[in-house]
């Protein structure tokens, strides 16, 4: 079985692809199957969160892209401001991850949370869409090259 043991310092020629859903590409250590059909061992240092696109190497070195899974979420459009702060400041007291743009936020499906965002006047759509959510202020530690760094 193929090791993916660490994340590339710059983007390379992929010889596979790796699909997964947020769930997994927030985990550092975990057994899945590459998109040819072949198993792999993620085993990554603690703390990297996995983006679409993210390069990886296996331990023969071979390079694996990172695909963003289409996921089942609710997005909230709005072309006021103050109401997509509002709904993300309600979203943010529940802890709940968000994907943040200038005109919608999306977050994983829950049908108590698309209830609350109507409860303030806006529409929720659901929908599959890869979930790329904000890493975080506090520990959501950034790359700089092959390395994790926390502030």
């Amino acid at each position: 079985m193929r090791e993916i043991n660490l994340v590339c310092e710059k983007k390379q020629t992929a010889a596979f692809t790796l699909t997964l859903p947020f769930e997994l590409r927030q985990k550092s250590r975990f057994k899945t199957v590459l998109d040819d059909g072949s198993d792999v061992a993620v085993i990554l240092p603690r703390g990297n969160l996995l983006r679409g696109g993210d390069c990886l190497k296996t331990n023969t070195g071979e390079i694996v892209e990172v695909i963003a899974a289409d996921e089942t979420v609710s997005t909230v459009y709005s072309h006021s401001p103050l109401e997509l702060a509002r709904a993300s400041y309600h979203l943010g007291n529940r802890h709940v991850s968000l994907q943040i743009s200038e005109s919608w936020i999306r977050y994983q499906h829950d049908h108590v949370l698309d209830e609350m965002i109507n409860g303030l006047g806006l529409d929720v759509m659901v929908e599959k869409a890869a979930f790329e959510p904000e890493a975080g202020a506090y520990g959501g530690g950034h790359r700089h090259g092959d390395q994790q760094h926390e502030h």
